[in-house]
This record gives C-alpha cells, sequence and structure tokens, in this order.
C-alpha cells in the first residue's frame, strides 16, 4: 500500500485516524514497524522520562551539547502550536516538508505486505521523527518520553543513559494510582549495565528496586551527585567531577536545580563518549530556554505563561508565583483536561489569585469553561470564601486572555495556566508583550 499525502496537515489527520488506544497493546507493533524500517542510532541517546520536569531537562541537554559543539537532536512532546516543534535538530525547529519523507517511512513499513499494523497517533509520530533524527547524522540525541516510560513508544529505542526526573500522581488511568505504581513504570527506560539518572529527591522505591533487579547503573541525589547553592551561585559534585560557582539555570524556578544536577549527572555519567568542557556547561545553562517553563513575559501587566497541568507542578507554579514579589491583582487564565486532579489544582493556586477566567480548550478530553467554573465554586465554598474572587468563563484561551487584560491594570499580573492547550492558544501568533492602560489615561 502507498499512501500519497501532500502535507504534514494531511498526514496528521492520518494518524489521528489511525488505532487510538494501542497505546493498551503493548510496543510488539511499534518494535516491528522499527525493525522493517531498520531503524538504528550510530550516536549516544539519552532518554528522559518523568512526571514534571522532562522538557526543562532535554532543553538543558540540549543546550551544553550545542555549547560543546555537538550536532545535537531533539525530539519532545507534546507541542504548544505547532507540531514541528516537537523535534529539533542542532537546535533548530525541523521544517514540515522535510517530515514528509518519514511520515511515509513509517506507512510503508506499516503495511508492508498488505498487512497492517495498528498504530497510534503518538506511535507513528514518534517513528517518524525518530527516523528522522536517526539520519540526521547526530551527536546526541535526546528523547522525551511521552506517557510513563515501559510501554510508551520511545521505549523501542535501548538509550545509553536514562533520565527519571520529579515522579507525581498523573495519568493514573495508564499508570497506576500512586507514586510506587507510577514509578514502575517510568522505570521501564533503564537497561541493565547503562547509567540511570535518578533526579527526583524523594523517588519511589519501585525505581531504585527496578535499577537494583536489573543490573542498571544507578545514580542516586545525595549519593552520587549532590548539589548545593546560595542567593549568588550553586556548585554540583558527582562521581570523580566537579562545577562550582555556576550561576542559575536561564529557566526561572526553584525546581530547575533539581533539573539541572540530574542533567550534569548524565553528562559526567557520558563523559567518555561525550566529553564536554565546564565552560560548555556555564554557557548551556545560562542560555537555556523553553517557553512555556514559567515563562515571565515582560510588560504592563507581567504576563507568566506557564504548563503546569497536574497538582504537583501546579504547586511548583504556585511557589514561584508567590517568590515573585507583591502584584496588587493576579488574573488567571485556566483551562484544563477533565481528567485531572482539578480540585486540587485550583486549591493550591486559589490564594494567590484574585480573578479567574476559565476557558474552553480545542479537544474532548478538556474540561468545559462552565464546569471549571463550578469546581471552582466548590472548592471556594469549602475553604470558607474568605476574600472576594471572581471568575467568568470564555469560549478560547485568547477571548480569555483579552478579557484579563481588558480587566488588569499595569501593575498587576497575569498567570496563564493549566494545558499546553491553554499556553499553546495564546501563543498562536506569538509571544506578546501586554501594554494595559494607565488608570486615567
Amino acid at each position: 500500500m502507498h499512501t500519497n499525502i501532500h502535507s504534514l496537515a494531511g498526514w496528521l489527520g492520518h494518524c489521528e485516524r489511525l488505532h487510538p488506544r494501542a497505546i493498551d497493546m503493548g510496543l510488539e507493533r511499534v518494535r516491528e514497524v522499527a525493525r522493517r524500517m531498520a531503524l538504528r542510532f550510530d550516536c549516544p541517546v539519552i532518554t528522559v522520562a518523568g512526571t514534571n520536569g522532562k522538557g526543562s531537562t532535554c532543553a538543558m541537554l540540549e543546550a551544553v551539547a550545542l555549547q560543546a559543539g555537538y550536532r545535537t537532536g531533539m525530539y519532545t512532546s507534546p507541542h504548544l502550536v505547532h507540531f514541528e516543534e516537537r523535534c529539533r535538530i542542532d537546535g533548530s525547529i525541523v521544517a514540515a516538508a522535510d517530515l514528509l519523507a518519514h511520515f511515509q517511512a513509517v506507512e510503508n513499513a506499516r503495511t508492508h505486505n498488505g498487512t497492517a499494523l495498528s498504530l497510534s497517533y503518538f506511535e507513528f509520530t514518534t517513528l517518524a521523527i525518530l527516523h528522522l533524527m536517526s539520519q540526521a547524522r547526530l551527536d546526541v540525541a535526546i528523547v522525551e518520553v511521552g506517557l510513563g516510560g515501559r510501554l510508551d513508544a520511545t521505549n523501542i529505542i535501548d538509550a545509553d543513559c536514562a533520565i527519571i526526573t520529579s515522579i507525581d500522581i498523573d495519568h493514573q488511568e495508564y499508570l497506576g494510582p500512586d507514586r510506587e505504581g507510577i514509578g514502575r513504570e517510568k522505570a521501564g527506560i533503564m537497561r541493565s549495565g547503562r547509567p540511570v539518572i535518578v533526579s527526583d529527591p524523594m523517588a519511589p522505591r519501585s525505581v531504585t528496586d527496578h535499577a537494583l533487579e536489573i543490573g542498571a547503573d544507578l545514580w542516586s541525589p545525595g549519593r552520587d551527585f549532590t548539589f548545593s547553592g546560595d542567593q549568588q551561585q550553586w556548585s554540583w559534585a558527582g562521581r570523580g567531577r566537579r562545577h562550582a560557582g555556576l550561576a542559575y539555570p536561564s529557566l526561572r524556578g526553584a525546581n530547575q536545580l533539581i533539573n539541572a544536577s540530574g542533567v550534569l549527572a548524565a553528562l559526567a555519567a557520558l563523559r567518555e563518549r561525550l566529553p564536554v568542557t565546564a565552560q560548555a556547561v556555564r554557557n548551556g545553562l545560562a542560555t537555556v530556554a523553553l517557553p512555556g517553563r514559567f515563562q515571565i513575559v515582560p510588560g504592563q501587566p507581567t504576563l507568566v505563561l506557564d504548563v503546569a497541568h497536574n497538582p504537583h507542578s501546579v504547586a511548583a507554579l504556585s511557589a514561584n508565583l508567590d517568590a515573585m514579589g507583591f502584584f496588587p491583582t493576579t488574573h488567571a487564565v485556566f483551562g484544563a483536561m477533565a481528567d485531572k486532579d482539578l480540585a486540587t489544582m485550583l486549591a493550591r493556586a486559589g490564594p494567590l489569585v484574585e480573578r479567574w477566567y476559565f476557558t474552553d480548550l480545542p479537544t474532548a478530553r478538556a474540561e468545559t469553561a462552565a464546569a471549571l467554573q463550578k469546581k471552582w465554586q466548590a472548592v471556594q465554598s469549602l475553604a470558607g470564601q474568605r476574600r472576594a474572587v471572581t471568575s467568568s468563563v470564555h469560549a478560547d484561551p485568547v477571548q480569555a486572555l483579552r478579557a484579563a487584560m481588558a480587566a488588569a491594570d499595569p501593575a498587576d499580573r497575569i498567570v496563564v495556566f493549566g494545558s499546553f492547550y491553554t499556553v499553546g492558544g495564546v501563543l498562536l501568533d506569538g509571544t506578546a508583550r501586554l501594554h494595559a492602560n494607565h488608570p486615567g489615561a
């Protein structure tokens, strides 16, 4: 069977019509399609799994490797605005046209000899991007795990180094109801005899147990690497390597030191195959950028964009917001998936917000703006409604942001969070600085 689709949008539509629940069917199909494609990497591969911090970790790895002069390939998901954001080669987002041949290669392998193998949207697109990266003459490939680890499509690659970031409760329907079960799924990316960096300082026991069971080279925080810092700089030490007097990563947020510490451990574990200088580390951490991760857009009012989409990440966002200092009013644009622990997310952000702007999102998985407003009202009622907080509902994130801009004074701040769809929705036309009218103007 030969499919002739002339655009990336056409291919993505084709993928959406394939098996929607193939994730439940194991990885045998994905491995078979990869085998037919002769998919393999001739460079070190680093995979990154976890509940939160994956994107930041991948971005820091890429930034340091680029500063060291390496040709990098990076696969992350989901995207904020355009699908092509999921793949970067040598620091640049790939062009849509460059992906087409690789989508066709997956389809040809999937339907080889007239017997079609079922693939989900994520599995199909993952294979296409990995195929592109495998042919891009890379020095290092950085691969973000999508969901879990053990059964994720990215796990068909035997990574040279695995990183497991913070683990918390999310996607319980697939990964299990508690951190121990979720940890076991994340631990599936480990390989015997190869390094695995656990950057979560309080990782579930199931993660370390699995490393011991299969004989992986486990790097644990506090035992194999440590970090410390003051208000000006921070230092890292681990297994025969030290970095002192480092500037804080340019990615904002207190949790970024934990992510950066895991990055330095991974680079130390791979130093024989992928040596990097201390200057490359300094420059990489100083220049790394990642849209939508506690991204502060200067202007009037201040705009904060964060893809926090579960209780753990919302708690981190709230701590970071609290550390920003005083703002007369905080306006929150919020849209989220229906399967999240929405009450906890709203409760954790609630003390910092005076005005809510709930938004619908363009996916069937999302909770409606009206339902979000009702959940917030229930949270308020349980908390005793100690202060006046207003709320409104909107058809999309852009309309919600416009309403917040109309109500905000220049000294206020607007926070957009809850989902990649929420942040991506306000970035459709690029990142704009806000210019509120001054009172009396």
